[in-house]
Protein backbone atom coordinates (compact mmCIF):
# COMPACT_ATOMS: atom_id res chain seq x y z
CA UNK A 1 0.00 0.00 0.00
CA UNK A 2 1.13 3.56 -0.69
CA UNK A 3 -0.12 6.67 1.14
CA UNK A 4 0.46 10.09 -0.42
CA UNK A 5 0.07 13.56 1.03
CA UNK A 6 -1.21 15.79 -1.79
CA UNK A 7 -0.68 19.15 -0.08
CA UNK A 8 1.89 20.77 2.15
CA UNK A 9 4.88 18.88 3.48
CA UNK A 10 3.05 15.78 4.56
CA UNK A 11 3.39 16.79 8.22
CA UNK A 12 -0.16 15.77 9.10
CA UNK A 13 0.09 12.41 7.42
CA UNK A 14 3.56 11.84 8.88
CA UNK A 15 2.38 12.57 12.43
CA UNK A 16 -0.57 10.20 12.08
CA UNK A 17 1.70 7.47 10.76
CA UNK A 18 4.21 8.13 13.54
CA UNK A 19 7.11 8.62 11.16
CA UNK A 20 9.54 11.43 10.38
CA UNK A 21 9.09 14.11 7.75
CA UNK A 22 7.94 12.54 4.51
CA UNK A 23 9.88 13.06 1.29
CA UNK A 24 9.07 12.74 -2.41
CA UNK A 25 10.63 9.28 -2.46
CA UNK A 26 8.42 6.57 -0.90
CA UNK A 27 9.51 5.48 2.57
CA UNK A 28 8.29 2.25 4.18
CA UNK A 29 6.71 3.31 7.49
CA UNK A 30 5.21 -0.07 8.38
CA UNK A 31 5.58 -3.49 6.78
CA UNK A 32 3.55 -3.27 3.58
CA UNK A 33 2.85 0.47 3.94
CA UNK A 34 4.95 3.17 2.29
CA UNK A 35 4.31 6.93 2.28
CA UNK A 36 5.46 10.05 0.46
CA UNK A 37 4.55 13.70 0.05
CA UNK A 38 3.87 15.24 -3.36
CA UNK A 39 6.43 17.92 -4.24
CA UNK A 40 5.01 19.59 -7.35
CA UNK A 41 8.35 20.62 -8.83
CA UNK A 42 9.83 17.16 -8.36
CA UNK A 43 6.64 15.57 -9.67
CA UNK A 44 6.91 17.71 -12.81
CA UNK A 45 10.55 16.71 -13.34
CA UNK A 46 9.62 13.05 -12.85
CA UNK A 47 6.87 13.43 -15.44
CA UNK A 48 9.21 15.14 -17.92
CA UNK A 49 11.87 12.46 -17.46
CA UNK A 50 9.41 9.60 -17.91
CA UNK A 51 7.30 11.07 -20.70
CA UNK A 52 9.69 13.14 -22.80
CA UNK A 53 13.11 11.92 -21.73
CA UNK A 54 14.37 14.90 -19.73
CA UNK A 55 18.02 14.10 -18.89
CA UNK A 56 18.57 12.93 -15.28
CA UNK A 57 21.16 15.66 -14.81
CA UNK A 58 18.77 18.46 -15.75
CA UNK A 59 19.15 21.34 -13.33
CA UNK A 60 16.33 21.62 -10.81
CA UNK A 61 16.18 25.43 -10.21
CA UNK A 62 15.54 26.40 -13.87
CA UNK A 63 12.79 23.79 -14.13
CA UNK A 64 11.23 25.02 -10.90
CA UNK A 65 11.27 28.63 -12.10
CA UNK A 66 9.78 27.64 -15.44
CA UNK A 67 7.10 25.60 -13.69
CA UNK A 68 6.17 28.46 -11.35
CA UNK A 69 5.86 30.82 -14.32
CA UNK A 70 3.72 28.31 -16.24
CA UNK A 71 1.52 27.59 -13.22
CA UNK A 72 0.92 31.30 -12.70
CA UNK A 73 -0.16 31.77 -16.31
CA UNK A 74 -2.09 28.60 -17.13
CA UNK A 75 -5.09 27.22 -15.21
CA UNK A 76 -5.03 23.74 -13.63
CA UNK A 77 -1.27 23.23 -14.06
CA UNK A 78 -0.48 22.95 -10.35
CA UNK A 79 -3.49 20.69 -9.80
CA UNK A 80 -2.75 18.41 -12.76
CA UNK A 81 0.82 17.88 -11.57
CA UNK A 82 -0.38 17.02 -8.06
CA UNK A 83 -3.21 14.68 -9.01
CA UNK A 84 -1.05 13.34 -11.82
CA UNK A 85 1.53 12.09 -9.32
CA UNK A 86 -1.20 10.24 -7.43
CA UNK A 87 -2.56 8.65 -10.59
CA UNK A 88 0.93 7.86 -11.89
CA UNK A 89 1.57 5.77 -8.78
CA UNK A 90 -1.65 3.91 -9.60
CA UNK A 91 -0.58 3.38 -13.20
CA UNK A 92 2.86 2.09 -12.19
CA UNK A 93 1.10 -0.92 -10.64
CA UNK A 94 3.64 -1.23 -7.82
CA UNK A 95 1.04 -1.00 -5.07
CA UNK A 96 -2.10 -2.99 -4.26
CA UNK A 97 -3.79 0.16 -2.90
CA UNK A 98 -2.96 3.86 -3.29
CA UNK A 99 -4.44 6.28 -0.75
CA UNK A 100 -4.16 10.04 -1.24
CA UNK A 101 -4.58 12.42 1.69
CA UNK A 102 -6.22 15.26 -0.20
CA UNK A 103 -6.77 18.97 0.41
CA UNK A 104 -9.74 20.35 2.39
CA UNK A 105 -13.15 19.50 0.96
CA UNK A 106 -13.69 23.03 -0.34
CA UNK A 107 -10.55 22.75 -2.51
CA UNK A 108 -10.85 19.22 -3.88
CA UNK A 109 -12.93 20.12 -6.94
CA UNK A 110 -10.07 21.89 -8.73
CA UNK A 111 -7.86 18.82 -8.34
CA UNK A 112 -10.51 16.38 -9.52
CA UNK A 113 -11.40 18.51 -12.51
CA UNK A 114 -7.80 19.22 -13.53
CA UNK A 115 -7.61 16.47 -16.20
CA UNK A 116 -10.84 17.77 -17.77
CA UNK A 117 -9.54 21.34 -17.66
CA UNK A 118 -6.35 20.29 -19.44
CA UNK A 119 -8.34 18.34 -22.03
CA UNK A 120 -10.37 21.47 -22.78
CA UNK A 121 -7.15 23.42 -23.35
CA UNK A 122 -5.21 20.75 -25.30
CA UNK A 123 -7.26 18.64 -27.70
CA UNK A 124 -4.54 16.36 -29.13
CA UNK A 125 -1.03 15.08 -28.56
CA UNK A 126 0.69 13.42 -25.63
CA UNK A 127 -0.59 15.89 -23.03
CA UNK A 128 -4.19 15.26 -24.14
CA UNK A 129 -3.61 11.49 -23.98
CA UNK A 130 -2.22 11.78 -20.45
CA UNK A 131 -5.21 13.87 -19.34
CA UNK A 132 -7.56 11.28 -20.85
CA UNK A 133 -6.13 8.34 -18.90
CA UNK A 134 -6.16 10.43 -15.73
CA UNK A 135 -9.88 11.10 -16.22
CA UNK A 136 -10.51 7.41 -16.92
CA UNK A 137 -8.64 6.40 -13.76
CA UNK A 138 -10.64 8.82 -11.61
CA UNK A 139 -13.91 7.51 -13.06
CA UNK A 140 -12.87 3.87 -12.65
CA UNK A 141 -14.95 1.65 -10.39
CA UNK A 142 -11.72 0.95 -8.50
CA UNK A 143 -11.42 4.59 -7.45
CA UNK A 144 -13.23 5.76 -4.31
CA UNK A 145 -13.51 9.39 -3.24
CA UNK A 146 -13.98 9.46 0.51
CA UNK A 147 -15.15 12.85 1.80
CA UNK A 148 -14.52 13.31 5.52
CA UNK A 149 -16.64 15.88 7.31
CA UNK A 150 -17.71 16.90 10.80
CA UNK A 151 -21.33 17.10 12.03
CA UNK A 152 -21.09 20.88 12.26
CA UNK A 153 -22.46 23.76 10.19
CA UNK A 154 -19.44 24.82 8.09
CA UNK A 155 -18.05 21.34 7.30
CA UNK A 156 -21.50 20.02 6.45
CA UNK A 157 -22.24 23.02 4.24
CA UNK A 158 -18.96 22.52 2.35
CA UNK A 159 -19.72 18.81 1.98
CA UNK A 160 -23.16 19.56 0.57
CA UNK A 161 -21.69 22.03 -1.93
CA UNK A 162 -19.04 19.52 -2.96
CA UNK A 163 -21.61 16.76 -3.47
CA UNK A 164 -23.74 19.10 -5.57
CA UNK A 165 -20.69 19.96 -7.66
CA UNK A 166 -19.84 16.27 -8.11
CA UNK A 167 -23.40 15.57 -9.25
CA UNK A 168 -23.05 18.27 -11.90
CA UNK A 169 -19.47 17.21 -12.72
CA UNK A 170 -19.29 13.41 -12.48
CA UNK A 171 -15.49 13.18 -12.47
CA UNK A 172 -15.60 10.20 -10.09
CA UNK A 173 -18.09 7.35 -10.00
CA UNK A 174 -17.81 6.19 -6.38
CA UNK A 175 -18.24 8.59 -3.45
CA UNK A 176 -18.47 7.90 0.27
CA UNK A 177 -19.16 10.50 2.97
CA UNK A 178 -17.72 9.88 6.43
CA UNK A 179 -18.61 11.93 9.52
CA UNK A 180 -15.72 12.15 11.97
CA UNK A 181 -15.73 12.99 15.68
CA UNK A 182 -19.30 11.81 16.26
CA UNK A 183 -20.16 11.68 19.95
CA UNK A 184 -21.11 8.28 21.39
CA UNK A 185 -24.74 7.96 22.40
CA UNK A 186 -25.49 9.10 25.92
CA UNK A 187 -28.85 7.93 27.27
CA UNK A 188 -29.79 8.93 30.83
CA UNK A 189 -33.00 8.49 32.79
CA UNK A 190 -31.90 11.27 35.10
CA UNK A 191 -29.12 13.84 34.89
CA UNK A 192 -26.97 13.74 38.03
CA UNK A 193 -25.96 16.83 39.92
CA UNK A 194 -22.60 18.55 40.19
CA UNK A 195 -19.89 18.61 37.57
CA UNK A 196 -20.87 15.20 36.26
CA UNK A 197 -24.32 16.56 35.50
CA UNK A 198 -22.84 19.63 33.79
CA UNK A 199 -20.71 17.38 31.59
CA UNK A 200 -23.73 15.20 30.81
CA UNK A 201 -25.85 18.22 29.80
CA UNK A 202 -23.08 19.52 27.56
CA UNK A 203 -22.72 16.08 25.96
CA UNK A 204 -26.45 15.87 25.30
CA UNK A 205 -26.56 19.38 23.83
CA UNK A 206 -23.69 18.70 21.43
CA UNK A 207 -25.15 15.29 20.64
CA UNK A 208 -28.49 16.87 19.71
CA UNK A 209 -26.77 19.42 17.47
CA UNK A 210 -24.76 16.69 15.73
CA UNK A 211 -27.93 14.65 15.26
CA UNK A 212 -29.64 17.58 13.57
CA UNK A 213 -26.82 17.96 11.06
CA UNK A 214 -26.64 14.22 10.39
CA UNK A 215 -30.39 14.18 9.75
CA UNK A 216 -30.11 17.04 7.24
CA UNK A 217 -27.03 15.58 5.54
CA UNK A 218 -27.01 11.78 5.87
CA UNK A 219 -23.56 10.16 5.74
CA UNK A 220 -22.41 6.69 4.75
CA UNK A 221 -20.11 6.03 7.71
CA UNK A 222 -19.31 7.50 11.10
CA UNK A 223 -16.13 7.65 13.16
CA UNK A 224 -16.29 8.26 16.92
CA UNK A 225 -15.05 11.20 18.93
CA UNK A 226 -12.04 9.80 20.79
CA UNK A 227 -11.94 11.09 24.35
CA UNK A 228 -8.57 11.04 26.09
CA UNK A 229 -6.57 10.06 23.00
CA UNK A 230 -3.82 12.64 22.80
CA UNK A 231 -1.35 11.71 20.05
CA UNK A 232 -2.06 11.77 16.32
CA UNK A 233 -0.55 8.31 15.97
CA UNK A 234 -2.91 6.88 18.61
CA UNK A 235 -5.89 8.56 16.94
CA UNK A 236 -4.92 7.03 13.59
CA UNK A 237 -4.55 3.59 15.18
CA UNK A 238 -7.99 3.72 16.84
CA UNK A 239 -9.71 5.01 13.70
CA UNK A 240 -7.96 2.38 11.58
CA UNK A 241 -9.47 -0.29 13.85
CA UNK A 242 -12.91 1.29 13.37
CA UNK A 243 -12.52 1.39 9.59
CA UNK A 244 -11.25 -2.19 9.43
CA UNK A 245 -14.63 -3.28 10.77
CA UNK A 246 -16.29 -1.66 7.73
Amino acid sequence: MLALSMVGTGGGLASHLGTGVLTFAPVEVFPGLSALTVDRSKALIEYLRVQIGLPPFAALPPVVRAFDALAAAAPAVREIVTIGKVLWEVKRDLWDVVVADGPPTGQIASFLRAPTSISELVSSGRVAEQAAWMSETLKSADTLLRIVTLPEELPMSETGETLAWLEANPVVSRIQVVANRVLPRLVLDKIPGGRVGEAARLHLEVQAEQDSWLERHPVDRQLPFLFGVASSEAVASHLADEMEAW
